[in-house]
């Protein structure tokens, strides 16, 4: 008898947002339908039901023994880095005899920056307004924001690769919680460039509290700067290149080619500021979700993150 292969455990970071929550869920259905070869769940860290522990219970009852967890997040930040491996470290204890490989973050894929110059040509001609053209467009990159250096220099490479070869004008980089430059910050940059033309593309995969927060920002800035003219891209979204990614990650994660990037990681090598970090020790970062409560970390929802980081590789 062949041994089955390892479930796939998809891990989200979780939202305030109803929509975004159930585009996670919709999304995780849609993954094990079109790989009906595999037993798939999806839980999440904090904010929305189900908890990670709930979806790992649920295939343990199904008689899964053996995992792959993928982290359903664009950047390594606390979450990926130590949220993730401490709760699967949880798990472990929960249920004796399990065993699991943990995958990479998505990362600025080729084929997600493929969705993001998507998502910003329906920008550049949307709704029957002048189409724009490339050269003459400023694009503003919003990621998430984290306290992790690291995490926020991920983003600057998505825009990097972004700009790359594809005839923007330019493209720029701001946050929206816990890292400089924030949204308008970032808009007021582009305008001292020169830019006349900006659109703001979230850096994000699913709609949400955030990226609505974002598209807010956005048009209070442009309505007090109306001598820019500024637009709105659309978040990644269930995309089939997304899709793709995710099984890649768990091919990767099964096989043990993870090639995480170790490099620049707090918790590794003394960078200015955050010397403190450097070999912190791997503590669960408790979330009372898995009780069902929701919490936020201060003033965004968002919190400082502790050092329960895992380089298993």
């Amino acid at each position: 008898m062949t041994t089955p292969p390892p479930a796939l455990l998809i891990a989200g970071h979780g939202t305030r947002d109803d929509a975004g929550a159930e585009a996670f869920r919709d999304f995780v259905r849609e993954l094990g339908s079109r790989h009906p070869e595999l037993p798939v769940a999806g839980g999440f860290i904090e904010l929305s039901p189900p908890p990670l522990g709930e979806a790992v219970t649920e295939l343990v009852e199904k008689g899964v023994r053996r995992f792959a967890a993928v982290p359903l997040m664009l950047v390594s930040a606390g979450h990926a880095k130590g949220d993730i491996p401490a709760a699967l470290a949880r798990e472990k204890e929960r249920h004796p005899g399990i065993s699991y490989t943990y995958g990479r973050p998505l990362g600025p894929h080729p084929s997600l920056l493929s969705v993001l110059e998507r998502r910003l040509d329906e920008a550049l001609g949307a709704g029957g307004r002048t189409p724009w053209d490339r050269a003459d467009v400023t694009v503003l990159l919003v990621g998430r924001g984290s306290t992790d250096p690291d995490a926020n220099a991920e983003v600057h490479k998505a825009a990097r690769l972004l700009w790359e070869g594809r005839g923007y004008a330019g493209v720029e980089t701001a946050f929206v919680s816990l890292a400089a430059p924030d949204v308008p910050s970032g808009l007021d940059r582009c305008a001292r460039l020169g830019a006349g033309r900006i659109v703001v593309l979230p850096y994000f995969l699913f709609t949400g509290i955030l990226p609505d927060r974002v598209r807010r920002q956005t048009e209070d800035w442009a309505a007090a700067h109306p001598e820019a003219e500024v637009r709105s891209a659309d978040v990644i979204g269930p995309e089939p290149e997304l899709l793709d990614l995710v099984m890649e990650r768990y091919e990767e994660a099964v096989k043990g080619d993870l090639r995480m990037n170790c490099d620049s990681c707090v918790y590794r090598i003394a960078l200015p500021g955050f010397e403190d970090k450097v070999g912190m020790p791997q503590q669960p970062h408790f979330h009372p979700d898995d009780d069902g409560h929701h919490h936020g970390h201060g003033p965004h929802g968002h919190g400082h993150h502790h050092g329960a980081h895992s380089h298993a590789h």
